[in-house]
C-alpha cells in the first residue's frame, strides 16, 4: 500500500551511478526501439481526445447563457443543472475508473472497448442537452436528467481515454511527446468547439429585450424610440434554438469520427504495463491512490488551478456581452483566445523540456494573471479586448498541456514505490478527471448563483450594476486567487526532473528483470 512517506526515503543515487553491460545496453536499444510511436499512432491518439475537449468547451462557454438566454430557466435552476449535473461525476468518475481497473483483456485492449460503446450513447444525449423541449413545468428535470446523462457516458470515454497513455508505450519519453500531441489536438478541439457553437449560434443571436431602463431613456430618444419599436425582420428565439441544435449535431459527428479514427488507428500493447497484481475493493482503490504523497498535492494543484480557470470558461461569455457590451462580437474573442492557445502548444512543449515540468507550470499559470486583470480594468475597448485575450491565450495553453504531462511521472513514482501494486493507471487518471470535472461544475454553479443573486436579467439589454461586479469577480479575482493557491501547494510537489529520470529507469530495470525471469521459466519448461 501506498504510504506518502516515499518523498523523504526515496534516493536514485546509486542506479544512477549504476553501469551497464555491452548486453544491458543493446537490451535497452531494442527495448526502446519496439516502445517507438510512429506519428501517424500518436496522431491518431491525439484526435481521441478531441470530442472531450469540443463538447467540454461548448458546454462551458455557452451552456450557462444557453439555459439563462435561450431556454430561459430562472438563474437558480440553471445553477442546479449546472452543479448537479458535474456533482453527478462524483460517482461516475472513480466508479467508471474502478470498473476499467477490473476490466479483462480483450483482443481489442482494456481500454478501446469502453471508448468504442460509450459513443452513440454519448453523442444522442448530447445532442437532447441543446433541445428545448415543448412543455415548461418539466425542463429542468429534462436538462439535468440528460446533462448527467452526458457526462456518465463522457466518463466511460474519457478515464480510458486518458489511461490509454500508459498502454500505447512503456517509453516515458514516447508517452510525452504522445502527450505534446495530444494537448495540441485537443487545444485545437477547442478552437473547433469554440468556431462551431460560437459562429453559427452567433449568426443566429436573438436580440436582447429592452428593460425598464431603455424604454425610460426612448421616451426622451425618438431615435431610440424608433428603434425599439422597429417592425422590421429580426432573428427570433426559435432561430436561436434552432442554430443551437444545428451546432450540437455538427459537434456529435465530429465525436463519432474521432472515436473511430482512434479505435481504428491505436493499439494497446500489453506489455507496456507490469502485470496486475491482485484486484483491490472501489474503496481500497481510493486508499491507495489518495495515499500517494505526490499524487495527493498534484491533484489537489489541479484542483485550484482547474478552478480558477474554468470561473474565467464559464462566465467569459457573459462577461464579454453584458459588462463589455460585445454581444455580437464575444464568440470571436473566444476564438481569438483559443486560436492563441494552439499556437503557444509548440513553445510550452520545449519549455518543459527545456526548463522542467514544475518550471513550466509556474511560468505558464502566473502568465495569463496580468491579462486576467487587466481585462476587467480597461475601459471597454473591441481592439484592446482582442489584443488582452489572445495574449491570455498563452497562458491557457499552458493551463491545457502541463498538468496532463505531469501525471505519468506520477503513476511511474507510485509503481516505483510499491512495486507489488500494479494495474491501477485508471484509477490514478479517473480521480484526475474527476476532479476537473468537479472544479468546473463548482465554478458554474456557483457562477449562475452568484448572477441569481445579483438580479441578473435573462436577455436583457442592460444589466444591474451588482451583476457587472459580480462577473468581474468571477472573471478576474476568484480565478487570480485561486491560481496562486494551486501555485502554492505546487511547490511540495517532490517530482523534480531528477526523480523523474531516475524513476524511469528503475521501471526499465524492473521490467527487465520480469521480462528475464518469464524468459528463465520458459526455457526451464521447454527442459523439463
Amino acid at each position: 500500500m501506498a504510504t506518502g512517506q516515499g518523498d523523504e526515503e526515496y534516493s536514485n543515487t546509486s542506479l544512477l551511478n549504476k553501469p551497464l553491460d555491452s548486453d544491458g545496453i543493446k537490451l535497452a536499444r531494442k527495448h526502446d526501439d519496439g516502445n517507438k510511436l510512429s506519428i501517424c499512432n500518436k496522431l491518431c491518439y491525439a484526435v481521441g481526445g478531441a470530442p472531450y475537449q469540443i463538447t467540454g468547451c461548448a458546454l462551458g462557454f455557452f451552456l450557462q447563457i444557453y439555459l439563462l438566454d435561450v431556454a430561459q430557466l430562472d438563474p437558480f435552476y440553471a445553477s442546479i443543472i449546472l452543479f448537479g449535473g458535474r456533482a453527478w461525476d462524483a460517482v461516475t468518475d472513480p466508479t467508471v475508473g474502478f470498473l476499467v481497473s477490473r476490466s479483462p483483456w480483450t483482443r481489442f485492449g482494456r481500454m478501446l472497448p469502453w471508448i468504442l460503446l460509450s459513443t452513440p450513447l454519448a453523442v444522442v444525449a448530447y445532442f437532447l442537452i441543446w433541445y428545448v423541449p415543448p412543455f415548461e413545468d418539466s425542463k429542468v428535470i429534462w436538462y439535468l436528467f440528460f446533462y448527467c446523462l452526458f457526462q456518465t457516458l463522457q466518463t466511460c470515454f474519457h478515464v480510458p481515454y486518458s489511461a490509454l497513455t500508459m498502454f500505447i508505450t512503456s517509453d516515458q519519453k514516447e508517452r510525452d511527446s504522445a502527450t505534446a500531441y495530444r494537448m495540441t489536438v485537443e487545444v485545437l478541439g477547442t478552437v473547433v468547439g469554440t468556431a462551431i457553437q460560437g459562429q453559427i449560434v452567433g449568426r443566429a443571436n436573438a436580440p436582447c429585450l429592452p428593460g425598464p431602463a431603455e424604454f425610460a431613456a426612448a421616451l426622451n430618444n425618438s431615435s431610440l424610440s424608433v428603434a425599439l419599436n422597429d417592425s422590421g425582420p429580426v432573428i427570433s428565439l426559435e432561430d436561436t434554438r434552432a442554430a443551437y441544435m444545428i451546432a450540437s449535431g455538427v459537434i456529435c459527428a465530429i465525436y463519432v469520427l474521432c472515436a473511430l479514427v482512434l479505435f481504428f488507428g491505436v493499439r494497446e500493447k500489453k506489455d507496456s504495463c507490469r502485470p496486475r497484481s491482485e484486484p483491490v475493493s472501489f474503496f481500497q482503490g481510493i486508499k491507495l491512490v489518495m495515499g500517494h504523497g505526490p499524487y495527493a498535492k498534484l491533484v489537489m494543484v489541479f484542483l485550484f488551478t482547474s478552478l480558477g480557470f474554468m470561473l474565467l470558461e464559464g462566465n467569459f461569455a457573459l462577461f464579454c456581452s453584458s459588462t463589455l457590451g460585445f454581444r455580437n462580437d464575444f464568440q470571436n474573442i473566444l476564438l481569438v483566445i483559443m486560436l492563441s492557445a494552439t499556437l503557444a502548444i509548440p513553445f510550452w512543449q520545449w519549455f518543459l523540456t527545456r526548463f522542467g515540468k514544475k518550471t513550466a507550470v509556474y511560468a505558464g499559470s502566473l502568465s495569463v494573471v496580468p491579462f486576467m486583470i487587466l481585462v476587467v480594468c480597461l475601459k471597454s475597448n473591441l481592439i484592446v479586448t482582442y489584443i488582452v485575450s489572445f495574449a491570455a491565450g498563452v497562458g491557457v495553453a499552458a493551463a491545457f498541456l502541463l498538468p496532463w504531462s505531469m501525471l505519468p511521472d506520477v503513476v511511474d513514482d507510485f509503481q516505483v514505490q510499491n512495486p507489488n501494486s500494479t494495474g491501477h493507471e485508471a484509477l490514478f487518471y479517473s480521480f484526475y478527471v474527476f476532479f476537473t470535472k468537479f472544479a468546473s461544475g463548482v465554478s458554474l454553479g456557483i457562477s449562475t448563483l452568484s448572477l441569481d443573486f445579483a438580479g441578473y436579467i435573462s436577455r436583457g439589454c442592460s444589466q444591474p450594476e451588482e451583476v457587472h461586479i459580480t462577473l468581474k469577480v468571477l472573471v478576474s479575482g476568484a480565478p487570480v486567487a485561486l491560481i496562486l493557491v494551486g501555485l502554492v501547494i505546487l511547490y511540495f510537489y517532490p517530482i523534480d526532473e531528477e526523480r523523474r529520470q531516475g524513476n524511469r529507469k528503475l521501471l526499465q530495470e524492473q521490467r527487465d528483470n520480469e521480462t528475464d525471469s518469464e524468459t528463465d521459466s520458459t526455457e526451464l519448461a521447454i527442459i523439463t
